[in-house]
């Protein structure tokens, strides 16, 4: 058993700072309480305790492409599969790949995150390559696969079905490039066949209005119309989404991924995090290409909010903001953490309380130094 005890705990679903002690037992969060006592004991005096990061939409394998391509147009950064990323990655030895993944995992750790969404490029192959990265740091992953075949427009259906099983064999579900690669048909099956597997169907929509109109243009649909009526439950960006996608978005109780400091350093724009908030979308971060961003939860937080506040000129609540880093993912994933409370895995950072606002010092100030625990499925990883 550990309990931490005199720190402000960020209870429940609403974040809600309260002075008591946390138990947890094996994996588990079992008592949160001013009595709550027993086994190890870790002082949290002048300490958040929170809960641990979650990153929401990732490439890792970009780890090894650090600020390429920078002022380029985006498809001929990300595009596949020719795209400079995906020559890059084709073009690095396996090595150097699970490498640089390492370094960007570690840095993870050390910024507070525990449990990432990655959407790995490369097929079954990029999928082993996360895997033995990730031996010894212990994260959770959520891994999103793909086949280079999904963007053959000549490969027969049973190659595809075979594929998407295959990929769908050793990974948690399947993260698409977007609607400029993939056809209705190909997206419906990865959809419908992941539903079938109770696996995760992904897809980066509306990132940018030029892909937007594109995709009305010869569809008569918006990029997020198509991926709705695909079946896809989790969807990247939707900086240029309409208001129609956004309250068709809520209607269907679909989750989104936001990367604002992505949109911002690729000049697609800044997402309508306000709007998709007070519709009721269930919002998640995401930090995006390491390519182009540092893999740090908190730099996302603290660019989320200021960009929203100043995009719309009004207030936006740094607790929801926090919400889409923890709660909110929690939720989307159906994993049984994101929030501190009895019942939950123990997934938990402790912080230096930095300024007089729980919430704001988190957002605002914290920076790895003030890290001063990480606990991930009941252990303690960093201390």
């Amino acid at each position: 058993m550990i309990t931490i005890q005199n720190g402000i705990i960020l209870y429940g679903d609403d974040l809600n700072p309260l002075r008591a002690n946390l138990s947890i037992q094996d994996t588990e969060i079992v008592e949160i309480s001013k009595n709550a006592s027993g086994g190890r004991v870790i002082d949290a005096k002048g300490c958040i305790i929170a809960p641990s990061l979650i990153n929401s939409h990732i490439h890792l394998g970009d780890s090894v492409a650090k600020d390429v391509g920078d002022g380029e147009p985006l498809e001929k950064i990300v595009k596949p599969p020719n795209g400079i990323k995906h020559r890059i990655l084709r073009e690095t030895p396996r090595e150097d790949l699970v490498n640089s993944i390492k370094d960007s995992l570690r840095y993870m750790v050390q910024t507070g995150t525990s449990t990432f969404i990655d959407f790995r490029e490369g097929g079954v192959g990029g999928v082993d390559i996360l895997r033995e990265a990730l031996d010894e740091i212990p994260m959770r992953s959520v891994v999103l696969g793909r086949q280079d075949s999904f963007f053959d427009e000549e490969s027969p259906h049973s190659k595809l079905v075979a594929d998407i099983k295959e990929i769908l064999n050793v990974s948690d579900g399947i993260g698409l490039s977007g609607f400029g690669e993939i056809t209705n048909s190909v997206a419906s099956l990865i959809a419908s066949t992941c539903h079938s597997e109770d696996k995760i169907p992904s897809i980066h929509v509306a990132e940018n209005e030029k892909v937007q109109k594109e995709s009305f243009s010869l569809t008569g649909k918006t990029e997020v119309e198509r991926a709705l009526d695909a079946g896809f439950k989790l969807l990247i960006h939707l900086t240029s989404a309409t208001t129609a996608d956004m309250e068709m978005v809520c209607r269907k109780e679909v989750s989104v991924v936001s990367c604002p400091r992505a949109n911002g350093a690729l000049s697609t724009g800044i997402p309508p995090l306000k709007d998709m908030h007070n519709l009721g979308i269930n919002l998640l971060l995401g930090t995006d290409n390491v390519m182009i961003n540092t893999p740090n939860m908190f730099q996302e937080m603290e660019y989320a909010l200021k960009v929203t506040r100043g995009f719309y000129q009004e207030y936006f609540s740094p607790v929801d903001v926090l919400k889409m880093a923890t709660v909110n993912a929690g939720k989307a994933l159906n994993l049984n953490l994101g929030s501190l409370k009895e019942g939950n895995l123990a997934d938990i950072m402790i912080v230096e309380k930095v300024s007089s606002d729980p919430i704001l010092s988190l957002l605002n100030r914290t920076q790895s130094k003030n890290i001063i625990g990480l606990i991930i499925n009941g252990k303690i990883y960093q201390r």
